[in-house]
């Protein structure tokens, strides 16, 4: 076989790879619309939900997600890019920097009912804070901070050096070279890693079931109010089973992925406009 068939052969693999990924993502909405789209209207966008979720609707479970993921990007987010920062811009290559990232990667690995019941045990429990938003984002924060922390890192070694070096040569601090020519330059790198994270908080069930989640449809008032959530809502529903929680479970379910597929492109423009104000 010559050169040119294996390209071609490889080629199409990688293609058809691609293609692949993205025939999941259409089955999936495909099978969530065909399913679910009977349940949506205003009413079930705007209703709080009754008889344990059959009728009405599911506005605290969408503001419930909403005020626990903004929570969790607060969170994670100023915390791994200032550990990405120090990583590769203050740190040298050592003993230091190889534990950080171990920790890391090993987090990413754990379970996410590990994280609940991290969060139970240290943020309700010890710290007294209760079942509430509050302990939820935060848990959720620490669940997404490692892949914040590591994507923001490898966008970070991707800044010329020659930049960094020239901007030293001009006279500018390590911060003011950090400020004006490693973040803007790395951004679009960092905003893909809070996306992946936004991604993961807004679909976790377990950690809200064990610090935040409540089944009652009420409004939160604060931050120290337990909530509801899409997930868990979602799971209350499939859990009984009946045919008309099962539509509104579907519903749930399509409403969860279009949210999480809006901010995503949201995001996606967000880093677009960064890029192209840079290349300007």
């Amino acid at each position: 076989m010559n050169v040119y068939k294996e390209e071609k052969i490889m080629k199409t693999l990688l293609w058809g790879s691609a293609l692949f990924t993205v025939f999941i993502l259409v089955v999936i909405l495909s099978f969530l619309i065909i399913k679910g789209a009977g349940a949506l209207s205003i009413d079930f966008l705007t209703k709080i939900p009754t008889d344990s979720g059959e009728k009405g609707g599911i506005f605290p479970a969408i503001l419930g997600t909403v005020y626990l993921v903004t929570i969790a990007v607060l969170t994670a987010a100023p915390l791994g890019i200032g550990g990405a920062i120090y990583l590769v811009e203050f740190q040298r290559e050592g003993i230091i920097t190889k534990i950080i990232r171990f920790g890391a990667d090993t987090l990413n690995g754990v379970p996410s009912i590990i994280f609940g019941l991290f969060g139970f045990a240290f943020l309700v429990y010890y710290l007294k804070l209760g079942v509430c938003i509050l302990s939820g984002g935060l848990t959720l924060g620490f669940m997404i901070l490692p892949t914040v922390l590591r994507t923001s890192e490898e966008a970070l070694r991707t800044v010329s050096r020659g930049d960094i070096e020239g901007s030293y040569a001009l006279g500018a601090t390590k911060l003011q070279t950090i400020k004006n020519i490693v973040l803007p330059q790395s951004l679009s790198g960092i905003i893909t890693g809070i996306i992946l994270g936004i991604g993961r908080a807004a679909g976790e069930t377990a950690p809200i079931i064990f610090t935040a989640a409540i089944l009652n449809p009420v409004l939160p008032k604060s931050v120290f109010d337990p909530t509801m959530s899409l997930p868990t809502h979602l799971y209350n529903l499939v859990s009984e089973a009946t045919p008309d929680k099962l539509l509104n479970a579907y519903g749930t379910a399509l409403v969860l992925v279009m949210i999480i597929l809006i901010t995503t492109y949201s995001a996606l423009l967000l880093r677009r406009y960064f890029t192209r104000n840079i290349r300007r």
